[in-house]
């Protein structure tokens, strides 16, 4: 199965292609600045596997830490894939960008040890 999906604005698109490595709840610091947003969502994927089309060149990339980029599009704003190190051969992709369903459904939360006391989800960890 394929997905697609895009920035807010359409010009930067992707295609990819099932299955996903993984779909996890990020608490971390850097994603909630990035996002603007209490946690990210992320979807795991072998960056072979996704397609980028950018046919207005609008997708940067920003170096967020020494081992790691975000890569958004400079037109609207939307951050879209996140590529680390850490997880190399891995391209992870927001779960909000992605049009309809996946193969599965969030299994976690990383970071939650510094999530925002804001808000709680019935599945995180004590």
């Amino acid at each position: 199965m394929d997905v697609n999906g895009r920035c807010l604005c359409g010009e930067v698109q992707f295609n990819v292609k099932e299955p996903s490595l993984w779909c996890a709840h990020c608490h971390c610091t850097m994603c909630r600045l990035a996002h603007g947003a209490a946690f990210v969502t992320w979807v795991g994927y072998k960056d072979t596997d996704v397609g980028i089309t950018d046919a207005g060149k609008r997708l940067v990339w920003y170096r967020s830490s020494p081992e790691a980029e975000r890569g958004f599009c400079s037109r609207c704003g939307s951050t879209i894939f996140f590529r680390s190190t850490r997880w190399p051969g891995e391209l992870h992709v927001t779960r909000g960008a992605i049009a309809g369903e996946i193969d599965r459904e969030p299994g976690g939360h990383a970071f939650h040890e510094s999530h925002v006391e804001w808000i709680s989800l019935a599945d995180a960890p004590e």
